[in-house]
């Protein structure tokens, strides 16, 4: 490359000097150029000057890494847990023994692969920011871009107004994930808030009308507590049996903070947070409010059912 060249006819003039050189160590031998114009020192002293400001813009940095090699990392839109496309461009991309890392994106197949191109498909396993990096052969990082995955969002349709909540992947994968693919399947639509309890939960997720048990159910998942998460009011939690890794569909919104609901120890440990609501804690305070009786044995019914028209994933 250029830049290699300019490097080696700089070395051949004075092998022991560096392109790292203070430039105003340089102006004093300039002038004297004028005076001992006839001196092969001052001359070579001055070329390797003038060698030196030509190869600068051409370096990514004095210790010499060649980020010139690729001009941009670009993406689709990214969202936790689904497919995301990044797309790298530069001169020499495809070769030269450059190669992507991307963290925390798994089951990665690359679509494309030239000599100014390399496009790579994979699945975020995080939120929030990630350094994209392209090393060299040598390992060293010459390229950097950070893209960012938001936190996913679901939007509780309810009969009483909408409760938007922002899940936690990142502290608690399982129990996310899990949800997500409740939320994804259907499998919430018009189920009940069928347990209130006044400035405790409301819980919801495991009954239709009539305290008509939902169908489509799936396997329980490990307890995820333990991760600084709180019960704190407005927070999103699994609702599970006695036993700890039995949790579902079921799930709880917290009306206050209930610091007995976390992890206490091994034998008390908790119910696994998992979320918070960003928006619509006067829906989940409205839905705390209403009346309760016992029906069908169960205390804390709503007299009046509180329908979970749909959860969906919007964003």
């Amino acid at each position: 490359m250029a830049w290699r060249a300019c490097i080696s006819r700089a070395r051949r003039l004075n092998p022991t000097a560096g392109f790292c050189d203070n430039a105003h160590s340089q102006f004093p031998r300039a002038r004297r150029v004028d005076q001992r114009a006839a001196s092969p020192t001052v001359l070579l002293s001055f070329m390797k000057y003038w060698l030196s400001l030509l190869c600068l813009p051409l370096l990514a940095s004095c210790g010499g890494s060649d980020t010139s090699a690729v001009f941009d990392i670009s993406s689709t839109p990214l969202h936790y847990g689904t497919v995301a496309n990044f797309a790298f461009s530069g001169s020499v991309v495809g070769n030269q023994g450059l190669k992507a890392d991307i963290p925390n994106c798994v089951s990665q197949v690359t679509l494309v692969s030239t000599s100014t191109q390399l496009g790579i498909r994979c699945i975020l396993t995080v939120s929030g920011d990630i350094p994209v990096k392209v090393l060299d052969g040598a390992g060293t990082v010459v390229y950097t871009k950070t893209f960012n995955v938001p936190a996913p969002q679901v939007t509780f349709s309810t009969s009483k107004g909408d409760i938007v909540a922002e899940l936690n992947p990142n502290a608690t994968p399982v129990t996310v994930n899990n949800f997500l693919r409740y939320v994804q399947s259907g499998f919430y639509a018009n189920t009940l808030f069928h347990r209130v309890i006044p400035k405790f939960v409301i819980q919801g997720g495991g009954f239709v009308s009539g305290l008509t048990p939902q169908t489509g159910e799936q396997a329980a998942i490990a307890l995820e507590t333990n991760k600084g998460l709180s019960n704190l009011r407005g927070t999103l939690a699994m609702a599970r049996t006695d036993e700890p890794n039995s949790a579902t569909s079921q799930f709880y919104f917290n009306l206050a903070d209930n610091p007995t609901l976390d992890y206490q120890n091994a034998t008390n440990p908790g119910y696994a947070v998992f979320g918070k609501i960003v928006q619509g804690l006067d829906v989940m305070d409205a839905i705390g409010g209403v009346p309760t009786s016992v029906q069908q044995g169960q205390p804390n019914v709503p007299v009046d059912e509180v329908v979970v028209k749909s959860v969906t994933r919007t964003q």
